[in-house]
């Protein structure tokens, strides 16, 4: 009878470990918090401007690219301007870019290029916008 207990004794001290294993599994599952990250996705062609890849982007135009089509809210020419590309800014201004679009922000490439200190681009911007 005393081995019937202490076996069953024992059994039941297995069980509640087990339990008390599953429940704090269960706790911890509970209180991890999770983290969305939204993707975020640029063009290849606004990349390229980023990157100062003035062949790929001459490329792009002759493929069709269109020089003011926005990628994340903003067009070619902001991200020229932003990050002060000039030599891809000349050629977006040549091949019609529009400097007065705003980004999704309310935000023109003029802007842009002053909020950067992007000062090379703003004297193409401000040239482009006399005439």
């Amino acid at each position: 009878m005393k081995k019937t207990i202490l076996t069953s004794a024992l059994a039941f001290a297995v069980m509640v470990v087990s339990a008390n294993a599953e429940n704090r599994t269960d706790i911890n599952e509970a209180t991890v918090t999770t983290t969305t990250v939204k993707s975020v996705d640029i063009n290849s062609f606004c990349k390229a401007i980023v990157q100062g890849d003035v062949d790929m982007v001459k490329r792009l135009i002759a493929l069709g690219e269109d020089v003011n089509q926005k990628s994340l809210g903003m067009t070619p020419a902001i991200f020229a301007a932003r990050y002060n590309k000039v030599e891809i800014l000349e050629l977006l201004i040549a091949e019609g870019a529009n400097l007065k679009t705003k980004s999704d922000k309310g935000l023109t490439a003029k802007k842009y290029a002053k909020m950067s200190n992007a000062t090379e681009a703003l004297v193409v911007i401000e040239s482009a916008l006399k005439r």
